[in-house]
């Protein structure tokens, strides 16, 4: 196959597009277009940019994807219609103001961090801080709708959510199957929000809560179902031995665990939103993505079976262990 320069220049340019992006939705480019197609002109006006800004990121979103262009009018495509109208389940653009306002930030330190292979830091004020936390929990919830739209929950009964930090995934299994029931062992941090969103879902008659670190706890119990999401890049190594060990004591005997991370693989070809995310993790603030064959390591060690792994489209991957 002949060599061409395409994909290093694609790469090398990619965050042109991404800060495009990041301007369509800050703008509303995306929300005015909610209500049928445009033209550039009565998008300038519904949006109050210049015309000629409006074109070029009309343009770009077309470029890539995320708009159609018919006779020089824009609609939305189908994802950007679901994600970025403002009218689906999940509006992402809380999660692409973080993006671009503490993540892209940050990201420009990144050549310190790789030289000296030490961890970044956030420095925010409370504003700040509230935003990252609304960015970081909308991307959560689209995990938990990629979680819940990738399994069938309906052998299930009683299910432990060890050490996370966003309810959204189990809310998924136990929308999905009414008589499965869900006991939440969270840091005290992170309790009363889950006993909150719980009432507000209405599953708090589904619904128990007990607080305890999670590098330390032994939940115990016989569940046949155990999530343990968005947990291991926050743990040492050994930590990370600890919580296996200690959420395969709270399974029966052919439980299924689901874990649900970011790995670094060790086949051919990386997949790609881990790798970035292993940047990502360590340049904000020094949480690890591991190599997966390490963790399936933890896993054998503390009695887990590997089934399989699931990759959930944006999102990480749920590997799939059965209690032995």
């Amino acid at each position: 196959m002949t060599a061409t320069p395409e994909r290093i220049i694609d790469i090398a340019i990619g965050f042109m597009g991404a800060k495009q992006l990041g301007a369509a939705s800050r703008i509303g480019l995306f929300t005015a277009l909610a209500n049928g197609p445009r033209t550039a002109a009565e998008l300038a006006a519904d949006t109050r940019h210049a015309e000629r800004q409006v074109r070029i990121l009309a343009d770009a979103m077309n470029s890539l994807g995320l708009l159609e262009r018919t006779d020089g009018r824009y609609s939305l495509a189908a994802d950007a219609e679901k994600y970025l109208s403002g009218r689906g389940d999940i509006d992402l653009a809380p999660f692409l103001a973080f993006i671009f306002d503490i993540s892209y930030t940050q990201w420009l330190g990144y050549d310190r961090t790789v030289d000296t292979d030490e961890a970044g830091t956030l420095d925010l004020d409370e504003a700040g801080w509230g935003e990252f936390m609304k960015g970081v929990m909308t991307y959560n919830a689209l995990h938990a709708e990629q979680f819940g739209e990738a399994f069938d929950f309906s052998a299930y009964r009683d299910s432990l959510d060890f050490g996370g930090l966003a309810a959204g995934f189990s809310f998924a299994a136990m929308r999905q199957n009414p008589e499965l029931k869900t006991r939440f062992v969270y840091d005290a941090r992170f309790g009363d929000s889950i006993t909150t969103a719980a009432a507000e879902a209405g599953l708090e008659d589904r619904v128990a809560v007990e607080a305890g670190p999670t590098e330390s706890t032994r939940p115990g119990g016989q569940h046949d179902l155990v999530l343990v999401t968005h947990v291991l890049h926050r743990f040492t190594e050994e930590q990370n031995r600890e919580i296996l060990k200690a959420a395969r004591e709270a399974a029966a005997p052919g439980a299924t665990l689901m874990l649900l991370e970011f790995f670094l693989d060790d086949d051919e070809k990386q997949r790609s939103i881990d790798a970035l995310h292993a940047g990502e993790y360590y340049n904000i603030d020094g949480t690890v993505v591991y190599p997966i064959d390490r963790v399936e390591g933890w896993l054998a060690e503390a009695g887990w079976q590997k089934d399989r792994v699931v990759p959930l489209p944006g999102s990480p991957r749920v590997l799939v262990a059965t209690a032995v």
